[in-house]
C-alpha cells in the first residue's frame, strides 16, 4: 500500500511539473503579442486542468487502497 501512495505522489509530481513548465511557456508568451488578460486566462485553465488530474490521482490512490485491503 505504500507502494501506491508513493506512486501516487509522484504523479502529483509529474503533474505540478508539467504545470510548472505550462506557466513558463505562458510567460515567454506574455513577453510576445498575446494580452495579459488571456494569458490569466490560460493560467486558470491550466490549473483547472492540474487540480482536475491531481483529483483523479487521489480517487485512484484511494479506490486501489480499498481494493487491496479488501482482498
Amino acid at each position: 500500500m505504500k507502494d501506491i501512495k508513493k506512486r501516487g505522489e509522484e504523479n502529483k509530481v509529474a503533474i505540478r511539473n508539467t504545470r510548472r513548465d505550462g506557466n513558463d511557456a505562458l510567460k515567454k508568451l506574455a513577453k510576445a503579442e498575446v494580452s495579459e488578460d488571456e494569458i490569466k486566462e490560460l493560467e486558470e485553465k491550466l490549473q483547472k486542468l492540474t487540480d482536475k488530474f491531481i483529483k483523479d490521482v487521489d480517487k485512484l490512490v484511494d479506490e486501489k487502497s480499498k481494493e487491496i485491503l479488501t482482498v
